[in-house]
């Protein structure tokens, strides 16, 4: 996402339709977008209960999560998506009936926690990470919950759907 793929194809688009570059216009498109960064969380592990916070982690089976902000070391190479795009994306939800959580990456201090979210943030585009919880990430065999698959493709399909 650090590659000017979608700041060209936006670029493209507008080209498509005007039949001219124009910076501006991409820049002022880019600031008006909102997204859903796609990505997974840290579920909640009872073996691995220190390097959590039990009452900020994503629980499977219990819907799709919302991570207001990313990074480590405190906000350090983050976003934080504002409270009137979390609200309109909860509607969202809530009116298509998906069941959703909030959570953190993981315990304060303890490491991890990067996303994508930051490069579409730059922007100036609304962007809130949001995806299922996952056990064992990044190792051979993850474990995650189908029922929040199923809620995460219904989220992912209302939000496409209120925003176009």
């Amino acid at each position: 996402m650090k590659a000017l793929y979608l700041e060209n194809f936006v670029a493209e688009l507008i080209s498509l339709q005007n039949g001219t570059y124009d910076g501006l216009m991409v820049r002022h498109a880019m600031a008006l977008a909102k997204a859903l960064s796609a990505d997974v969380a840290a579920g909640y592990d009872p073996n691995y209960a220190e390097v959590m916070d039990k009452r900020n982690s994503a629980f499977l089976g219990r819907g799709v999560v919302m991570i207001k902000y990313t990074g480590s070391r405190g906000k350090y190479g983050a976003n934080d998506a504002n409270p009137e795009f979390i609200a309109e994306v909860r509607r969202i939800f809530d009116e298509a009936k998906v069941s959703w959580q909030t959570a953190e990456l993981g315990k304060v201090d303890q490491g991890g926690g990067g996303t994508i979210a930051q490069y579409l943030a730059i922007y100036g585009m609304e962007v809130l990470d949001c995806g299922v919880g996952i056990l064992s990430m990044h190792a051979p065999w993850e474990i995650s919950s189908v029922a929040d698959l199923i809620m995460m493709m219904r989220a992912y399909r209302a939000f496409l759907l209120a925003i176009v």
